[in-house]
């Protein structure tokens, strides 16, 4: 088959909800800011001929952020050439604010510059990223984007590097998902453990970057030496990627694995990596970066869709991961925890600059007592406080999954119930100048014996390497929709 053939045809396509379809083929165009790194923005209308011929090929679904240079405003320039034409392509963009109070104002204005860079009436997907599930105005964010796409300014609404666990909260809190975009690679395969699991449950989809590691999942480095400095920032970041994953010789096996099942179906390495991650269940597209007048591979690309793994094949790459080391945590954990593997590497300095959204005031006359309150009108007509340290010692009360001054979150989902919880725990503590790897006893109380099964597994992967003292007890009459009640106790050494 011959280039233009191919190019002719166009990536498959495929659906995230009734109302949006998307090629599985994603053009990404976060490389436009490392372009644009020196300061000079490029030339928007020579950079829209650049994704026009992406899109007369077929390749016309394009993925940016707020965040990725001057993406959305060349992606506009381009949108405008289609204003009256049905083929105009699919734009999905990201807003990552600032983790802080998320009013009503607040979020309609990060949506409004989205449609105003983009020149468009409506977001055909817009994509939400948070720093720290500490601060619980995430949800006030997805609620109030609930609303806008009411009102038809989103189309519809995903999310971004959000872990299995906070995906199922807001989910159970009643937000209209449709896609989590995260890593996903022959070096990265976190997304196909327990989110893929929850995506088959609940039809989330999900949109994989990083498939091809930033290049180096390419014949160009099969067998090559370990590089000693890399100029580019995606490169930059994958390869923390392979050094967590068992470093440069695990890495030169998948390669070679890779490369054995690409000579077998006559396609490259690039092809091989790419369609290990389409075939999965639960990923809807596969996010291809765009450097923007270089590197074009569409019609090798393309091949992708011309062969299908096989247990042969399935096999030589099993063993090639048995080689390595699993990437630790969940998706969207390397923006949260060590090992932070971004492009701009450690981020705790970053983390640790997110005002918190306790704030930790000292007991009057009392020496060495500090305390945080919620804002809870019950706090003061109970007498109580959301925490307390004395010494090196802190005590959290017993926390449930109350948002704000009185909504239940995620009402009927005891797991959902009990990751919001420890958030807030968390939150707690650090306000008081601890952490969650400083708690030497917990406290569950459940409304239903029967629910102690996915309340463990949230105290599990927030606690597997702590491993506190613990009590599970059946309470039978919490208040209102609360499934679960939590308590905590930390010691700062």
């Amino acid at each position: 088959m011959s280039d233009q053939t191919l190019l002719a045809t166009g990536p498959e396509t495929g659906r995230l909800s009734d109302r949006l379809t998307l090629r599985r083929l994603i053009c990404g165009l976060w490389q436009v800011a490392d372009l644009e790194k020196d300061g000079a923005p490029l030339d928007p209308d020579a950079a829209a001929d650049a994704l026009q011929a992406y899109a007369d090929a077929g390749f016309d679904t394009f993925d940016m952020a707020d965040h990725y240079g001057s993406a959305e405003l060349i992606t506009g320039r381009l949108l405008s050439r289609y204003r009256d034409d049905a083929r105009r392509p699919r734009a999905f963009t990201k807003w990552c604010p600032e983790p802080g109070p998320m009013t009503a104002e607040v979020v309609r204005a990060g949506v409004m510059e989205r449609l105003a860079r983009l020149g468009v009436e409506k977001v055909d997907l817009l994509q939400f990223h948070w720093w720290t599930f500490e601060h619980p105005a995430w949800l006030d964010a997805l609620h109030e984007m609930t609303r806008l796409r009411e009102e038809g300014l989103i189309g519809e609404i995903g999310v971004t590097n959000f872990d299995a666990a906070h995906l199922a909260v807001a989910l159970a809190d009643g937000i209209p998902l449709v896609s989590n975009q995260v890593s996903f690679s022959l070096v990265d395969r976190r997304a196909a453990g327990p989110l893929s699991d929850l995506c088959r449950a609940t039809g989330v989809r999900l949109l994989a970057y990083g498939t091809l590691c930033g290049g180096f999942l390419s014949n160009r480095w099969l067998g090559k030496e370990e590089p000693a400095e890399i100029p580019d920032w995606s490169r930059q970041k994958y390869k923390r990627f392979i050094d967590t994953a068992g470093g440069w010789e695990a890495f030169q096996g998948i390669l070679s694995a890779a490369d054995r099942i690409a000579r077998k179906h006559r396609v490259s390495i690039s092809n091989v990596a790419t369609r290990w991650v389409l075939e999965h269940e639960s990923v809807a597209a596969a996010i291809i970066g765009a450097r923007l007048g270089e590197s074009e591979h569409r019609a090798d690309n393309l091949k992708i869709f011309d062969f299908a793994f096989d247990a042969e094949d399935h096999e030589r790459l099993e063993a090639a991961f048995a080689a390595t080391r699993p990437v630790p945590g969940d998706c969207g954990d390397e923006y949260r925890r060590p090992p932070y593997l971004t492009a701009s590497g450690d981020l705790s300095h970053h983390l640790q600059a997110i005002p918190s959204v306790f704030t930790a005031e000292p007991v009057p006359g009392r020496k060495n007592r500090m305390r945080v309150s919620s804002g809870s009108v019950w706090e003061e007509l109970a007498g109580y406080s959301r925490a307390m340290r004395v010494g090196d010692s802190i005590r959290v009360s017993g926390t449930t999954a109350t948002h704000g001054s009185d909504r239940c979150v995620a009402p009927g989902d005891p797991g959902a119930q009990a990751t919001y919880i420890l958030d807030k725990i968390a939150a707690a503590i650090r306000a008081l100048g601890g952490s969650m790897d400083d708690v030497v006893r917990t406290r569950i109380y459940l409304r239903d014996a029967a629910h102690w099964e996915p309340v463990s597994r949230v105290h599990g992967r927030v606690f597997a390497q702590i491993r506190p003292a613990n009590t599970l007890i059946e309470a039978g009459n919490l208040v209102g929709e609360y499934l679960v009640e939590i308590e905590a106790e930390a010691v700062v050494d």
